[in-house]
């Protein structure tokens, strides 16, 4: 979660002071960075992912999970194992790493180096996570168990759930009526980070998520464990000033959002033209998949009437105004903005010559100064207004001894402003004096139970954005649409309820994508490869034009079964389009086998064969012998839960509904960094 530079944070009046540096100096930066590297060609793949942990200690005495706030304490540990493990191994072999995250309770972990495109590296990936994960709970306490759960169900409940307990009424960062000081990471950055969102927002944050209804619950719901009278902090009266909606599930604080875990990948690109078509091209997958993985229906101990994480964390750290969010003129603010910094992408970047102005159909707030300034540099109109609409947001953090920087040899002022846009797409510029290219960085998706299926969807994504590059693949449709998949992919059960638009054709010519080729030579067909490729041509434009025909006729309500599987003749689906790639590379027999049992997970969760996470852990609750069908999450129930969760990612509990009978579990296998 960004940069955790040492030093003295400025308070929100001295950032605000500082604000116009920070932007103007970043748009130097990164200038000089597209002046030396804009031209850079030829990288190859390297990919990998980032995978969120939250440490749980069981009390199997009073039946009680809580969150285990030893985050420092842990990665010191790990940190040390793994320093000693690499004076012990073989210099080809890479050690993971672990790094801290916002919630005291959370450990991030990525693989030691990157993943190339070897189908080796790519069929490596869950043993890499399961060694990872292994080596973790190696070096916990005995009662500790890491977790890949999204959110923590009883986060901010009543009662104790974080060991050791603290007060809430602690909460200096956040002012929340829920969460205690300590539950953030203690470093400067994510303090200062929940405080300059309250100061700068005039307002703790809000977010209402609906209740789910069932039979026992109370209509109207007015939540009982909100402390309405509470009088400590001056935003204290916002709850029951309106803040606090009948029937939602209320959270007034950044952790219940940066708090949830998630699966990120980042992959680099060829060049830049490369990661602006694959950033586009990966736009509308986004939602898809944040549907596909939903695995976060529990907040604040109460069932809700969503599936997803999103709207949460975007809550969770929207700074923006009241002027901002249209509820008053705009008269001490720059813009009206329609969106959180944390949000969907709002703009497709590519110059490819199918991205139609049409496709980019909302309006989009910029800073013309800045907008100016990379358009008189040289930049193109897209790429200038992506930069423009990220730099219309002010910087969180600012420590003062890197306020004055060399924009030469820093992207510090940059990133500050472009790692605190966090949307489903990120394009990622080369960073200074190092031989990384440019990127994208895929992040809409749920953290998964299980390695298994984390690399599963890991291996997916990889695979399809090497067919989107391949056969130049069309997903284009309206940026608007997107939007309203976003909205669809979080509800209750989207996966199997809900429809999506999605393009018709998304196949040059309409031609679905064949085999091409063998392994040797042979009429004219290029051998198949053993390595994926990186580099590939652009789209050639028609001999007869562009297509003039209107944008509604281009795509479609589909269900998930549809988009994933197929819909009749013309579309075969993102997994017939991926094994018509996968009939392009050279793969045995074995390969094949591990590959298709990582796409047959997504294929049976998105004909519904298999449940997603949350409606396995929302049907898990409902049945529940304690439960008393009220929409309550009690103590007691979070507790078989967490446990049922761990004893599923260790393959110690079948679970044939939420995973293939194939499953084998991180107590037999341990996971691997072996070549």
């Amino acid at each position: 979660m960004g940069l955790l530079s040492a030093g003295t944070p400025l308070s929100w009046d001295d950032t605000k002071k500082v604000a116009d540096h920070i932007r103007s100096h970043g748009i130097t930066q990164f200038l000089h960075i597209w002046d030396r590297l804009k031209d850079k060609n030829g990288d190859e793949l390297l990919w990998g992912d980032e995978i969120e942990y939250m440490v749980v200690a069981l009390d199997n005495e009073t039946k009680n999970a809580k969150l285990s706030l030893r985050q420092t304490e842990i990665l010191t540990k790990l940190r040390s194992i793994v320093d000693n493990l690499s004076s012990e191994t073989k210099d080809a072999i890479a050690l993971p790493t672990f790094h801290p995250e916002y919630g005291r309770y959370m450990l991030e972990s990525t693989p030691g180096s990157p993943f190339t495109g070897s189908i080796s590296d790519l069929l490596a990936v869950e043993k890499n996570m399961r060694y990872r994960r292994t080596l973790a709970r190696k070096h916990l306490k005995p009662n500790e168990i890491p977790l890949t759960l999204t959110s923590f169900p009883r986060l901010g409940s009543p009662g104790q759930f974080t060991e050791p307990y603290y007060n809430p009424c602690d909460a200096v960062s956040s002012h929340s009526l829920f969460l205690p000081e300590q539950i953030t990471n203690p470093h400067a950055r994510f303090p200062t980070l929940t405080a300059n969102i309250r100061r700068r927002r005039g307002s703790k944050v809000a977010i209402n998520l609906p209740i789910f209804f069932d039979e026992e619950t109370p209509r109207p719901f007015i939540d009982p464990t909100i402390p309405w009278d509470r009088s400590i902090y001056s935003e204290d009266p916002e709850a029951k000033n309106g803040a606090a909606l009948p029937d939602h599930i209320y959270m007034d604080a950044m952790g219940f959002g940066m708090g949830c875990c998630c699966l990120q990948l980042t992959y680099q690109a060829c060049n830049v033209n490369d990661a602006r078509r694959l950033y586009d091209g990966l736009t509308p997958i986004g939602p898809i998949m944040l549907a596909l993985t939903a695995g976060s229906p529990i907040w604040r101990g109460y069932l809700s009437d969503v599936d997803c994480r999103w709207n949460v964390v975007a809550g969770s750290v929207d700074d923006r105004t009241e002027e901002e969010r249209g509820l008053k003129p705009l008269e001490h603010d720059r813009f009206r903005i329609p969106k959180s910094r944390y949000d969907s992408v709002d703009l497709y970047i590519s110059e490819d010559w199918r991205n139609r102005p049409e496709y980019n159909d909302q309006p989009i707030v910029i800073d013309h100064c800045i907008y100016s300034r990379l358009r008189q540099h040289g930049l193109d109109d897209l790429l200038s207004k992506h930069i423009a609409h990220l730099f219309i947001r002010d910087p969180l953090v600012v420590f003062s001894e890197i306020i004055n920087q060399n924009d030469k040899e820093s992207n510090d002022h940059f990133e500050n402003i472009q790692s605190t846009n966090w949307q489903t797409l990120r394009f990622k510029p080369p960073p200074p004096k190092s031989p990384i290219g440019w990127r994208v960085e895929f992040r809409s998706m749920e953290v998964q139970m299980t390695d298994y299926e984390n690399a599963a969807y890991a291996v997916f994504i990889t695979l399809l954005s090497r067919a989107i590059l391949s056969f130049n693949l069309n997903f284009y449709m309206p940026i608007s649409k997107v939007d309203e998949n976003m909205s669809r992919a979080q509800g209750r059960g989207a996966s199997q309820s809900e429809k999506f638009y999605f393009r018709k054709e998304v196949c040059p010519g309409g031609n679905t994508p064949k085999s091409s080729g063998s392994s040797s030579p042979v009429d004219g067909f290029r051998p198949k490869d053993r390595k994926m490729r990186n580099c590939f041509p652009p789209p050639e434009m028609p001999q007869n034009g562009m297509p003039k025909g209107p944008v509604e006729e281009e795509y479609e309500e589909m269900t998930i079964n549809e988009i994933m599987n197929g819909k009749g003749e013309s579309y075969p689906g993102l997994l017939g389009l991926i094994w018509a790639y996968i009939d392009t590379l050279d793969v045995s027999p074995q390969e094949l086998s591990k590959i298709h049992s990582y796409l047959d997970l997504i294929r049976r969760r998105a004909n519904g064969s298999l449940l997603t996470p949350a409606t396995w852990i929302r049907n898990f609750v409902r049945t529940h012998p304690a439960y008393a069908h009220d929409s309550v999450v009690t103590q007691e129930m979070n507790y078989d839960l967490i446990v049922a969760i761990d004893e599923i990612e260790r393959g110690v509990r079948s679970v044939p509904d939420l995973l293939p009978e194939y499953y084998t579990g991180g107590e037999v296998d341990g996971g691997s960094i072996s070549p």
